[in-house]
């Protein structure tokens, strides 16, 4: 790692601490009604998908003070309907649910717009919108469970409102939004729904179906002459990377900056499951830094407690990249004595004992890392945020199966939303908000890509720092700001470095990439310190790329 990205790296430590969520909610001044309906099962009646054949939206006004200065805005929930391409061009593919917000009295066409998606792939956006960006934010613990409803909404002090205005779009299938077969029994809308979930649940199919929404909400909003960014969260930062190549090449959409949240864009770099991957040991090495962190905040590190997470990220990423890489690559001609000397250190870094490690062969995974750190208390250590902790399912599996994280703040997201949208933004009676796809039968994403310059898509393990190389070659002027979380196991913030290490630009453009960490997880806004500097940092990025007078 260069130590200009370490710098930076560390001395974000400096702008983070501690606390939590607070504040009474607000209402919005309604303007217009969204439609209502029938309920949306999990085979849509004929009546909804006629409905959302259709452009849906409710217009709200509101206001929300961000660190001191007041913005009133619209809000507009929606859904927008995409067609497909080639032969399918003039038939509707999915109903994409969006919630924008665009600030009052600016002038269109010199205010940023940002789009903003999660990832999973499979998520909707409730996570950012409630979470980080939108005008109100859910009140969550810190690092513990948050007690069951009633939730909290708060004016949310670091919405990027001061900065741009605001897109959140739900990937097709979430939110409001639907597949629109074209069948009209339920043997044909379920074949028609299989169909079309092949040509879009999937690499290609996502990024296509986000830039031909992206390009309608230009034509449709007037935006086209407006500063614009891309905000991805863990697979949105994939998308991203896919997206941005599609409409800079394909839609002649120059983009003024990228944002990458909790980044992944190679996913030979995931330790999840890496134990199943024999011969591939760059997971480890790269995860091992988060492993420092997360054992130092646990206090399973005597030889570093009374000590900075600083000196502590430096020595293990100095070791990770040396005598551990090493080992690693020695494999089977590692001597007994170098693997007992090489455990030991690796046991001042994880906390984890020398004999497990050794019986481990070094190689400890994300799932294995998670389940042991706190084993002797019965207790799991989470993914998203190894800050959190929870009860471990069963003592004597290999791995935890569930992550404590997503368990302890899950239900206050999408509760929250849930009423929120109904009663703030008017939209969404008798439908159903899905925060995710996870439980649709016939949900199967393929990792199958094409990538830039390739005439067929790949089977292989997904890679996309091609497509995002190609983009910066094909607009020399588009910026990319990475963030991450010091406690972020899902995405590694180590990982993310090397991955944008390594992609294949020239060092001119290398220039355009910066680095901010934060001691968070993966959802760094969870930390309200942490959304405060991701805050201030976006926008310092935002202001300097939107080529307003220049």
């Amino acid at each position: 790692m260069k130590a200009n990205h370490l710098a930076v790296a560390l001395a974000s430590l400096m702008l983070c601490s501690a606390p939590a969520f607070a504040a009474p909610p607000s209402s919005a001044a309604n303007s217009a009604s969204a439609a209502s309906g029938s309920p949306d099962n999990s085979s849509p009646s004929e009546n909804l998908i006629q409905r959302l054949m259709k452009p849906m939206s409710s217009t709200t006004k509101g206001s929300v003070t961000v660190e001191g200065k007041t913005i009133n805005y619209e809000a507009v929930a929606g859904t927008l309907v995409i067609n497909g391409t080639g032969a399918d061009e003039t038939t509707p593919q999915v109903a994409m649910g969006y919630f924008a917000y665009f600030k009052q009295g600016a002038d269109a066409s010199k205010r940023p717009i940002t789009f903003i998606y999660n990832g999973g792939p499979g998520s909707s956006t409730v996570w950012l919108h409630m979470g980080a960006w939108g005008p109100k934010r859910v009140v969550t613990n810190d690092d513990t469970h948050t007690p069951a409803a009633p939730y909290k909404l708060v004016d949310n002090e670091y919405s990027l409102l001061d900065a741009s205005d605001l897109v959140f779009i739900d990937m097709p299938g979430t939110g409001f939004g639907r597949l629109l077969p074209q069948g009209k029994d339920a043997g044909a809308i379920a074949k028609d729904r299989s169909d079309l979930a092949k040509k879009i649940w999937g690499v290609d199919g996502d990024g296509q179906a986000f830039s031909r929404f992206i390009t309608q909400f230009l034509s449709k909003y007037g935006r086209w002459n407006s500063p614009k960014y891309l905000f991805g969260e863990s697979y949105g930062t994939t998308r991203s990377a896919v997206l941005s190549s599609i409409l800079q090449e394909q839609d002649n959409v120059d983009l003024n900056g990228v944002i990458l949240l909790s980044q992944i864009l190679n996913f030979n770099t995931s330790v999840d499951g890496a134990s199943a991957d024999p011969g591939i040991d760059l997971p480890y090495v790269l995860a091992l830094p988060t492993y420092a962190a997360t054992a130092w905040y646990h206090h399973k590190l005597p030889k570093y407690d009374n000590g900075k997470l600083g000196p502590l990220l430096q020595e293990s990423i100095a070791f990770a990249k040396g005598e551990y890489r090493d080992a690693l690559y020695a494999g089977s001609t590692l001597s007994a004595a170098k693997e007992r000397e090489v455990a030991e250190k690796l046991h001042d870094f994880t906390g984890l004992p020398v004999a497990y490690l050794m019986r481990a062969n070094l190689r400890v995974d994300g799932g294995m890392f998670e389940h042991e750190l706190q084993i002797d208390s019965d207790i799991a250590t989470g993914r998203l945020d190894t800050r959190f902790s929870g009860p471990v399912m069963d003592p004597m599996s290999k791995e935890t199966y569930y992550d404590p994280q997503s368990a302890a703040i899950s239900s206050a997201y999408v509760s929250a939303f849930n009423n929120y949208v109904r009663k703030d933004l008017k939209f969404g009676d008798n439908m159903q908000y899905r925060p995710d796809v996870y439980d649709v039968g016939n949900f199967d994403w393929s990792m199958k890509h094409r990538a830039p310059g390739s005439r067929y898509p790949s089977d292989g393990t997904l890679n996309v720092m091609g497509d995002l190389a190609a983009a910066m070659k094909y607009n020399p002027n588009l910026k990319v700001m990475v963030n991450g979380g010091f406690y972020d196991l899902a995405t590694p913030f180590y990982a993310a470095i090397y991955e944008d290490e390594h992609l294949p630009i020239t060092p001119q453009l290398r220039n355009n990439i910066s680095y901010y960490f934060y001691p968070s997880g993966h959802m760094v806004y969870a930390h309200i310190p942490s959304l405060k500097a991701l805050h201030d940092n976006v926008v310092q990025f935002i202001d300097s790329t939107d080529n307003q007078g220049k």
